[in-house]
């Protein structure tokens, strides 16, 4: 269903889910287009970013950096916007902006969280490659993870938005890079057009042996951002020193309590303090105001130079975000994914 100039359609939160979210979670609504009071912009939605940490805000305690999404309220989002008015100085009708609308058509913004994109050939890249996933592999690698010519990385999710910016920046850094992925055709896809060395099924038989065969040197840096049974495998391959940075653990987002088994906290302890590993979580939103500019930068002559591939997966119409978001979770997303919502 195209856009229409009077009618906003918007995805709001119907049920907090138990496990996996489900269809019956989200709801359509239509209401008014808004209109901007003084020092506001009225924000047409072109792109949106679809994300795992959405799977957590869904929550009624959600993560100490994010508030919880209320019930009947749009889900969150990052998005690429067209200034439809302006009643504020420093944007224009037709401005390309970087937002934070979430899944509706149009809202309203006092322009302190909008980011002017100028004209840009695939703006939807602003959302990943150019944007917030990229942004973090960026930090999480070269800040907490430190590869060194030589060293051994390691990504899980090695064909999304982050883990395959993760691997090829490594690369770049003269790491020796072993993803993770769920499939044959995602596996291929990380060596032979991403560049890395090697790469595992993680549905596969054996995983845990396969991955110790495919890192004899061990592991110096893991970046985590799945947990669950791939860190199981990793553990034990951490080398003296390494490194690992903490993005996310989407393994567990769906989970309602904690996984049964033996408790497997005395054996992590352990390990930091035998190996002497640094772990360490980070929030990417901490970086904007001082890193940001520099990624871009960097980032943009890197893709330019065909020095690092990005991949979009794209979903078309706003109606659909919730079936990709739930398709997300499960791992069924190859690359970056973006909801189309509009032309341009």
């Amino acid at each position: 269903m195209p856009q229409s100039d009077t009618l906003n359609r918007r995805i709001v939160l119907a049920a907090r889910p138990r496990g996996l979210p489900t269809p019956g979670d989200f709801r359509l609504e239509e209401t008014a287009v808004p209109t901007p009071g003084e020092g506001q912009v009225l924000l047409r939605t072109l792109h949106l970013s679809l994300d795992p940490y959405m799977r957590q805000l869904m929550d009624e305690i959600a993560p100490v950096y994010a508030a919880s999404v209320p019930l009947g309220e749009p889900m969150p989002g990052g998005t690429v916007n067209r200034v439809a008015a302006s009643k504020h100085p420093q944007f224009r009708p037709g401005d390309l902006v970087l937002g934070n609308t979430g899944w509706q058509d149009y809202a309203l913004s006092d322009g302190q969280d909008l980011l002017p994109l100028g004209e840009m050939a695939q703006p939807s890249l602003a959302l990943g490659g150019l944007g917030m996933p990229a942004f973090t592999a960026y930090v999480g690698l070269l800040d907490i993870g430190q590869p060194k010519p030589g060293d051994t990385v390691v990504v899980a999710a090695a064909t999304g938005a982050v883990g395959s910016v993760v691997g090829q920046i490594a690369k770049l850094k003269g790491a020796r890079v072993v993803g993770i992925a769920g499939g044959a055709d995602k596996c291929r896809y990380a060596v032979e057009t991403l560049g890395f060395d090697a790469c595992l099924d993680r549905h596969g038989p054996e995983f845990a042996s396969r991955l110790a065969a495919a890192c004899p040197k061990g592991i110096d840096v893991y970046f985590e951002n799945v947990g669950g049974a791939v860190f199981d495998a990793v553990l034990p391959l951490l080398n003296i020193g390494a490194r690992v940075p903490v993005c996310g653990h989407i393994a567990d987002y769906n989970n309602e309590k904690l996984p049964s088994g033996p408790n497997r906290l005395p054996l992590l302890m352990a390990a930091l303090l035998q190996k002497r590993i640094r772990m360490q979580g980070f929030v990417i939103l901490d970086h904007y105001g001082d890193r940001f500019d520099t990624f871009r930068r960097e980032m943009s002559e890197w893709v330019d130079a065909g020095r690092v591939t990005l991949r979009e997966d794209r979903v078309d119409g706003l109606d659909n975000a919730p079936a990709a978001l739930i398709g997300l979770l499960e791992g069924r997303n190859f690359g970056k994914r973006v909801v189309h919502v509009a032309e341009g």
